[in-house]
């Protein structure tokens, strides 16, 4: 069954436990985790088992689950020695990951911009971008099987996996179990191609939907601009139509919005997972 997530990180507070008290205040009940929540960067060079156990602890006391674990880095980035450190930062994240309480760690494929790993670049497309990405991959994948963990790049147009195509290459040229998709509406429809989303989601999950393992939810203007979701153009109907066909059953988690925004977004979320058909 599709239910309702968000990013525990959207509720910001002075400590763990205040955002966490936050998230279990909103009714929703699964999170996608970052470690900044615990205090420090997103990925830490090292995760103490003490800071584990901290988080399993104060996520289960709320009655919350966690349902992954952000875990990006630019794996793409020109610098090698930006992706080595991101690297061996991801690998201990994974290790970490099932005493944390999720088996789920998501990543980012990267772009060849060495600011923003979110932000598009023109020498993405190229065939060395793509080897530096899958060897990122790879390597994180190499670890996950050690640790029975599930690793989830998600398809963004903005990144070496740009799209639906690429996802499926990935898939394929890696062949492992423990690599799985992030799937994302808002972040496979270009800017300017609103109208053709019906075709791009349609082929997204024709060839991606037998690898979900989780599934974000935010939206898009014609412009590109993200909003929450329920806020742009996005057509959720058939988005959750695909994700109930492809028999996901998993959180749908809310992201890029404000903690003012959650309490409608999740109606919206909430008012459509209402009228899908039973599993």
């Amino acid at each position: 069954m599709i239910r309702a997530g968000i990013f525990a990180k959207t509720f910001a507070r002075p400590t763990m436990e205040e955002a966490l008290d936050a998230v279990a205040a909103s009714g929703i009940r699964e999170i996608q985790f970052n470690m900044a929540i615990a205090g420090g960067p997103s990925l830490p060079a090292e995760v103490p088992p003490e800071v584990v156990d901290e988080v399993r602890r104060a996520v289960a006391a709320r009655g919350l689950r966690m349902a992954a674990v952000s875990g990006t880095y630019n794996m793409a980035h020109p610098d090698s020695a930006v992706r080595a450190d991101g690297s061996a930062r991801l690998a201990a994240l994974i290790a970490a990951a099932p005493r944390l309480g999720t088996r789920v760690v998501t990543l980012c494929s990267g772009t060849r911009d060495p600011v923003d790993m979110w932000r598009a670049h023109p020498a993405n497309g190229t065939p060395e971008a793509w080897r530096d990405s899958v060897e990122q991959i790879a390597a994180a994948l190499a670890v996950a099987e050690r640790h029975g963990v599930v690793v989830a790049f998600e398809p963004e147009h903005n990144n070496v996996v740009a799209d639906a195509k690429a996802g499926r290459r990935l898939l394929d040229e890696l062949g492992s179990a423990h690599l799985a998709v992030v799937i994302d509406a808002a972040n496979l429809v270009r800017p300017g191609e609103l109208d053709r989303q019906g075709d791009t989601l349609a082929e997204a999950f024709a060839l991606l939907g037998d690898a979900l393992v989780l599934a974000h939810a935010k939206d898009v203007q014609e412009d590109g601009t993200v909003v929450a979701a329920g806020r742009g153009g996005l057509d959720y109907d058939l988005y959750m139509t695909l994700l109930h066909e492809a028999r996901y059953d998993g959180p749908l988690v809310l992201h890029g919005l404000s903690e003012e925004e959650v309490p409608g977004a999740a109606a919206f979320l909430r008012a459509r997972l209402d009228i899908l058909p039973a599993p």
